[in-house]
């Protein structure tokens, strides 16, 4: 083949890669990569509050790559989405641990309280058995055999509770109570206070929780970030916080014994001035105070 034919050869080629659709560039790619990775793993289960955030993180990035092509802002747009995937990932891991040390702790915790009963019952029954008929010592082994079935399903439903909440939100102990955490992203669209069709899902399951381990009271709390006028971020967290306290009473809560609380932005969690303060701080807080 001659250099010439060889020269027009590259020239086609390359035309008709001229021709071709845009490359994504590099960071999208990468983005694309740790999302897939993070919907597949664990983090939709145990995260996925910041899942759903770093899907809308990709479909802003794929947007303007569609719009933009590989100009800004899509490398950045697609950074920050691949950041998320993997805040999901990392977010998964530690609830992953944290519930796993606990169901260790507990086991553990458990087998110290049962040798403990085997052998006050042992001693129990040595001192008592010149004094007491059989029939005396079978009730009292009833007594005992069915408070100790009522104490550990007790402890059972107490146990599923708390992690059924840990695996759909934020939750933390402190001096006010057991407080639940849930993404103002996950709950509502921005700058509503209508229930989003994942909130109820979320709620429902907080619900159950909130049921089954028993409360005195419940406080609902809701924040903004500092955008926007501070009175109309006042009205706004009072709204979604009377969303969700509604939403919870019609799902079994006693409306008596909860209450809702709008607080805007005046307790901030994170920097204001980024996205991801921002973020952070739009969020319905669920306050239990627990029964004495």
């Amino acid at each position: 083949m001659s250099r010439a034919m060889t020269s027009l050869s590259l020239l086609a080629l390359l035309g008709v890669v001229a021709c071709g659709a845009t490359l994504p560039p590099q960071e999208l790619v990468d983005a694309r990569k740790a999302y897939d990775r993070a919907s597949k793993g664990l983090s939709a289960q145990l995260a996925p509050a910041q899942l759903d955030t770093a899907k809308q993180a990709l479909d802003k990035a794929e947007k303007s790559f569609e719009d933009e092509g590989v100009d800004p802002p899509t490398p950045d747009l697609a950074y920050i989405a691949e950041r998320k995937a993997m805040i999901a990932e990392a977010t998964a891991g530690k609830v992953a641990a944290e519930r796993d040390a606990e169901k260790a702790d507990k086991m553990f915790k458990d087998a110290q309280i049962d040798g403990l009963d085997r052998t006050k019952a042992e001693l129990n029954k040595e001192r008592q058995a010149g004094e007491k008929t059989k029939a005396e010592l079978e009730n009292e082994k009833k007594a005992l055999s069915a408070e100790k079935v009522a104490r550990a399903e007790a402890e059972r439903k107490a146990a599923a509770a708390l992690a059924s909440l840990n695996e759909i939100a934020k939750v933390k102990e402190e001096a006010r109570g057991m407080v639940i955490t849930l993404s103002g992203a996950v709950l509502f669209a921005t700058g509503k206070y209508e229930l989003l069709p994942i909130a109820r899902d979320k709620l429902d399951e907080v619900a159950k929780a909130l049921v089954d381990q028993g409360y005195k009271s419940i406080l609902v709390e809701g924040h903004t970030d500092s955008k926007g006028k501070a009175s109309d971020n006042d009205t706004l967290s009072l709204k979604r916080a009377e969303s969700v306290r509604t939403y919870l009473v019609s799902r079994g809560i006693p409306s008596d014994k909860i209450r809702a609380s709008g607080l805007g932005s005046s307790r901030s969690i994170a920097d204001n001035s980024t996205p991801d303060g921002r973020a952070n701080n739009r969020r319905v807080e669920i306050v239990v105070e627990p029964l004495k």
